[in-house]
């Protein structure tokens, strides 16, 4: 059965207010996922503040029309559904590492980030960058580092002096 236009409307309405505020989406395409692994997926994005839903291409292609994002719509062929949130990272990373598992049902096709549409090896690129807390974590190693190798040396000219 079709959907009626006021319904449309109003569908494409409903997703341009959850997009306003997302700094990122995901195009996922998906084939014969099941009942029970999209749960899991949603679950798993849930976890981390990320919506997900499926869309018609067609009024998705209308809401993106609508929010302005530079560059070319990608093509979206097959099921497609969309991950988005807040967090710019967090909805491709995590699609990311679902794929990993579901490497014959589930993959990233596309996305936009920053207001700017990104092809597939793109957004696997951007779904790859280490989390916030790892990186801060990286960053805390490098600082403490170069003090710990002038730490030991110091200690290593004390031990001969001795």
């Amino acid at each position: 059965m079709a959907i009626t236009k006021q319904k449309k409307v109003e569908i494409v309405d409903e997703v341009t207010k959850k997009l306003a505020d997302a700094s990122s989406l995901v195009f996922i395409s998906f084939k014969k996922l099941s009942v029970k692994d999209t749960i899991e997926l949603r679950r798993m994005l849930r976890s981390e503040n990320v919506n997900y839903g499926v869309v018609k291409k067609t009024l998705l292609k209308r809401v993106i029309d609508q929010k302005g994002i530079e560059g070319t719509y990608p093509e979206l062929v097959g099921e497609v559904s969309i991950a988005y949130g807040m967090d710019s990272l967090a909805p491709s990373r995590l699609v990311y590492e679902f794929a990993k598992t579901h490497k014959e049902q589930v993959e990233i096709i596309g996305g936009f980030f920053e207001g700017k549409f990104m092809d597939k090896v793109q957004m696997t690129g951007l779904a790859t960058i280490p989390s916030r807390e790892v990186l801060l974590s990286q960053i805390a190693y490098l600082l403490k580092s170069p003090i710990q190798s002038l730490a030991i040396g110091i200690n290593e000219v004390a031990k001969t002096k001795n």
